[in-house]
């Protein structure tokens, strides 16, 4: 008898019973505490089904709270009653209802004995932690916290709010350096009735009563007091998400848990009983006599914590919809989006898919359909070309379609026309690859036969609209790799935007350009602008175009450029 169980139960009385033979029947005396709020019926019950085992016993009752200081005093109650009733044990290990040996008891007595005069308790000062969760970290020992934070929940924020205004603090007792870590520990006979028996206590107490969380400071701190050898570590497998909630364990965990090598684990579910009849059994081909392993359940549900969190990139559904700015990447891979090539360049998008071998659509956020590519009216994920359901949420739509072609790459046209709503969208993803072709749009009004006038107000609308995106995508908030020319620059050297597209398109990386798609018919161009000017319309985003009828350069024949890469 060198090992004994202090457990603090509050629900699941059946499997605390489990759990508790479990421990006695290997030789470990248990102290039990229920909590307080119990009614007196259902303990009763409880305690008169263990009153045939001779190694339990019942501690006084405290009503306990999470983060209050009913939870240290409840383990200060059964701690004093187990050194009182058993004076041969050694070590005494703190344990829920909710905990379950994950090895052989006398594997842990075995381990333990190895070990007489080392304290397992997690102890580091605040300074030294990264995981306190809940806003508090050094003001959890200097402030005072006499609310419930879960049923007080106003009057405690507005409490802390009041004394960080006037300043108040309060300072710990002479020579104690606060430590914070897990609540679950194994301490030495010795240690457990200094930190008891301290004629400070009072003092300790006292002041503890109004630290935050302080079942997670109270012993971590006196511990290291009067411990002669501290392994800074609990025994005790718990894990917890972001939020700092702790995970919990079903019946699918088994082989996780058993290869972890830990003695203990918590928080099981109390419906497990794959886990609960697999692992309270004390065979003997189950002796490990291995050190304690939970690195790799920690980074499995570091792991699980960061894809709930954080998602897989660019997938959106139901069960996780991130708020703005939580996104795992806006979409799921790298698209192309083109603005003015198939204005400037004929048969622009079939020769794009037969140069590069990607998905090229026409505009896709057009206001009256969706211009998938080859005309389909219904796409990858069932997305229609129905531009009232695609305008419902134009985000979902472009994340669903890059989501539903992962491994092919998508390229699409977009212009002043086109539903503008998505242009945010596009400027933060750091997967599009935008082109702009600036002006681009007045060559379809230059071949249009309308009536002059109507067509310098669509002009000077026009390039409002795209004046306003291109100032858009210049922002310092803009993520996604930009590249504007003026339509005036690629008539001077087509090659550059071409060859930028290509490149831009993971599947043709340093591909070069062998055959080029022809230029547009631009005879006239000039003087069309020129018309707007003489109408009083400046179309400052062309560039200088030269006045003369059509530029010098023949429709097919590209000049070599000169650029920089």
């Amino acid at each position: 008898m060198s090992l004994g169980i202090v457990m603090l139960v509050h629900t699941a009385f059946s499997r605390a019973e489990q759990v508790a033979r479990h421990w006695t029947a290997a030789g470990c005396p248990v102290v039990v505490h229920v909590d307080r709020k119990v009614d007196g019926v259902t303990f009763d019950k409880f305690r008169n089904a263990l009153a045939d085992d001779p190694l339990v016993r019942f501690c006084k009752r405290y009503r306990c709270e999470w983060g209050n200081w009913s939870l240290v005093a409840a383990s200060q109650s059964a701690a004093e009653l187990m050194l009182e009733s058993f004076g041969q044990i050694n070590h005494v290990f703190l344990t829920s209802g909710s905990c379950l040996p994950l090895r052989p008891v006398r594997d842990l007595v075995t381990y333990l004995a190895a070990r007489p005069n080392i304290d397992f308790i997690e102890s580091a000062t605040i300074a030294d932690v990264p995981w306190t969760v809940g806003g508090l970290d050094h003001e959890r020992f200097t402030l005072r916290f006499p609310f419930s934070w879960k049923r007080h929940r106003y009057l405690f924020d507005r409490y802390v709010r009041l004394q960080r205004r006037l300043g108040l603090q309060r300072r710990p007792p002479p020579g104690l350096v606060p430590h914070i870590g897990s609540q679950w520990w194994c301490l030495t006979r010795q240690t457990l009735s200094a930190i008891l028996q301290d004629p400070a206590r009072q003092i300790y107490d006292h002041y503890f009563r109004r630290v935050w969380i302080p079942d997670e400071s109270y012993f971590q701190t006196l511990a290291r007091r009067h411990s002669k050898t501290i392994e800074s570590r609990s025994l005790t497998l718990s894990s917890f998400d972001f939020q700092g909630k702790p995970h919990v364990f079903y019946d699918d965990h088994l082989q996780m848990l058993r290869r972890s090598d830990c003695f203990v684990a918590r928080k099981i579910w109390p419906h497990a009983a794959g886990l609960y009849d697999a692992l309270l059994t004390d065979e003997d081909d189950l002796v490990t006599r291995a050190e304690p392993a939970p690195g790799m359940i920690n980074r499995t549900f570091m792991r699980a914590n960061e894809r709930r969190t954080r998602g897989r990139p660019g997938l959106y559904m139901q069960s996780r919809l991130p708020a703005h700015g939580w996104e795992n990447g806006l979409t799921a891979g790298p698209y192309s989006v083109l603005q003015g090539f198939c204005d400037l360049f004929e048969e622009f998008k079939d020769w794009l898919t037969a140069a590069s071998g990607a998905c090229v659509h026409g505009h896709l956020f057009a206001p009256k359909r969706v211009e998938f590519a080859n005309g389909q009216t219904l796409y990858h994920g069932a997305l229609s070309d129905s531009a009232a359901r695609r305008d419902y949420d134009p985000q979902a739509f472009l994340t669903s379609l890059i989501w539903n072609t992962q491994g092919e790459h998508q390229c699409f046209q977009f212009g002043p026309k086109d539903n503008q709503s998505i242009a945010a969208t596009i400027a933060r993803d750091p997967n599009a690859q935008i082109s702009v072709i600036a002006g681009a749009w007045a060559l379809s009004l230059f071949r249009s036969s309308r009536d002059f006038a109507d067509l310098r107000r669509d002009a000077a609308r026009l390039q409002k609209i795209e004046s306003g995106y291109l100032d858009f995508l210049r922002q310092r908030e803009t993520r996604a790799r930009v590249r504007i020319w003026t339509i005036a620059e690629c008539i001077e050297a087509p090659l550059a935007p071409l060859q930028s597209v290509l490149d831009g398109i993971a599947s043709s990386k340093g591909q070069r350009l062998t055959e080029t798609p022809k230029l547009a018919d631009l005879e006239g161009f000039s003087q069309f602008l020129q018309n707007l000017r003489n109408q009083g319309m400046h179309p400052y985003l062309m560039g200088e175009l030269p006045v003369e009828a059509a530029p010098k350069l023949r429709r097919g024949q590209f000049r070599t450029p000169n650029f920089v890469r």
